[in-house]
């Protein structure tokens, strides 16, 4: 039996290197090297028939620890809720109001880069609170 050595979260989206870009600022990620033989990714993307022009875009943890992402252009826009969705940990170990100010100081920076604001869930008997926001394309994510 193989295992499993590493995943790659895929999203679908109408400009990927706009979210690309919009996750590699949430997540401290970087854009890799592009391809032997092209000094960017533009000259890449030049070389490539028009309608695959823009298609693609990916960002790597420059640790190497988290996933890989990547997101390609699909026709259809987003419908309904996200089946999976990120978690970015930034309240990981608080509790209460300092947890809750955590999460809403992070939520800030991320509206500033064009994410959107939906929900605090605040803490319950089972969980403790989280933000619920969207990407630059309305795709879920909670900070938790």
């Amino acid at each position: 039996m193989t295992s499993i050595k590493q995943i790659q979260v895929t999203f679908d989206c109408a400009d990927p290197e706009r979210v690309a870009r919009f996750w590699c600022e949430v997540l401290g990620y970087v854009v890799p090297p592009p391809p032997p033989g092209f000094d960017s990714w533009d000259a890449f993307d030049r070389s490539l028939p028009p309608e695959r022009q823009g298609s693609a875009f990916a960002c790597m943890d420059p640790e190497g620890v988290g996933p890989r992402l990547f997101f390609q252009r699909v026709p259809e826009g987003k419908v309904v809720k996200n089946r999976v969705h990120l978690d970015v940990r930034v309240g990981t170990g608080l509790v209460g109001e300092e947890r809750v100010a955590a999460l809403e100081a992070e939520c800030a920076r991320l509206t500033d880069l064009g994410a959107t604001r939906v929900h605090l869930l605040r803490a319950d008997e089972f969980n403790e609170s989280c933000l619920l926001m969207q990407d630059v394309e309305g795709n879920e994510f909670c900070l938790d």
